[in-house]
């Protein structure tokens, strides 16, 4: 039997998204203008024995309160998630979870929070690989040298982000 993955677009300041739930949990909030989009639709869908289809649903409408992160009255999220990846990347992706609001640490630091300094490179390739970003917060994640690197939404996107959450907008 297949399941359905309900999708829809959000359109954030700094670009739009796919919003994506199955079974009441976001399984996807990524960057449309993303030259790896189909590559992880095909992992959604194969993983979670799936297909997409347009439409709301109660998580979806959870999901949009993004507006509120945008707006810089939000610092944490309270959505389900479902991740569809490796045990590895979930691994990752779960540490991502940790790294607090307004704060950045490197991939070297990730990995060896993880106690996988010798994985440096695995740990960058499955904090790429997540399909939830900002509520799974990978922007979050610099280079050793403190500079931007590799963003899903561009780094435009990672600075417009990292500059709201340092920004001190909080209501």
């Amino acid at each position: 039997m297949e399941n359905i993955i309900w999708i829809q677009n959000y359109q954030s300041p700094c670009g739009e998204l796919i919003l994506g739930s199955l079974d009441g949990k976001l399984c996807l909030c990524d960057w449309m203008d993303e030259n790896r989009r189909a590559l992880i639709d095909r992992r959604l869908q194969k993983v979670l024995h799936a297909r997409y289809e347009t439409g709301e649903s109660e998580v979806i409408v959870r999901a949009v309160t993004l507006d509120e992160y945008f707006a810089g009255k939000r610092t944490e999220f309270d959505v389900p998630l479902l991740f569809a990846g490796t045990d590895f990347q979930k691994t990752v992706w779960n540490a991502l979870l940790n790294i607090p609001y307004g704060k950045t640490v490197s991939y070297a630091t990730l990995s060896q929070d993880l106690d996988k300094l010798k994985a440096i490179r695995a740990v960058a390739a499955a904090n790429g690989a997540n399909s939830i970003s900002i509520l799974v917060p990978c922007h979050r994640v610099i280079g050793s040298n403190q500079k931007l690197v590799g963003y899903a939404g561009g780094l435009p996107a990672k600075q417009w982000l990292l500059d709201l959450e340092t920004s001190g907008r909080l209501f």
